[in-house]
């Protein structure tokens, strides 16, 4: 049974091996270098001190994927859109456990009072492409070439989601 939860500083081991397998194996992520515990360390206190949740999927207690929410850009007019990121171990994919993280990531925003949720995924990453479409995003933007990884051009994608909030939230 998979289980769905808020993360703590436990589950950084397990989330750093998924992160650093994706880097190694996939074009989910953009990125050459593993990272360190450290680094991962640092990224859940920035999470955690900026309001943002992050969700592990357990199985028999250990993790099995990962998921958040974060700034889309960091300019203030910005501050109600968010991107979303989601992550699972290779030997779990396809089980549904992507569909289990997005569910309170969307209902976190929407707590958060965000506007809409950003999700930048390669254009070749059909499995997310298709979990992201079945949830409401719709396709915004290709970029063509903008990464580059494994000895070819990558293409990335926008998917958006618009939230139901105020349609005036305050500025400033």
């Amino acid at each position: 049974m998979i289980n769905v939860r808020k993360a703590t500083e436990d589950d950084l081991t397990g989330m750093l091996v998924i992160y650093n397998d994706i880097i190694k194996n996939t074009t989910a992520v953009y990125e050459y270098t593993p990272h360190t515990l450290d680094m991962r360390r640092q990224w859940l206190v920035t999470k955690t001190e900026n309001g943002f949740p992050v969700y592990v999927a357990e199985e028999a207690g250990k993790v099995v994927g990962f998921g958040s929410i974060g700034p889309f850009r960091n300019w203030a007019a910005y501050k109600y859109s968010v991107e979303n990121s989601i992550y699972v171990s290779a030997d779990h994919r396809g089980k549904g456990i992507g569909k289990l993280l997005l569910r309170p990531l969307i209902k976190s925003a929407e707590d958060l009072n965000m506007h809409t949720i950003i999700a930048s995924i390669d254009h070749t990453n059909i499995p997310s492409l298709r979990l992201h479409a079945n949830f409401g995003f719709e396709e915004v933007a290709h970029f063509k070439q903008v990464g580059y990884k494994f000895g070819r051009w990558l293409d990335l994608k926008f998917l958006q989601l618009i939230l139901p909030t105020p349609e005036h939230p305050v500025a400033g």
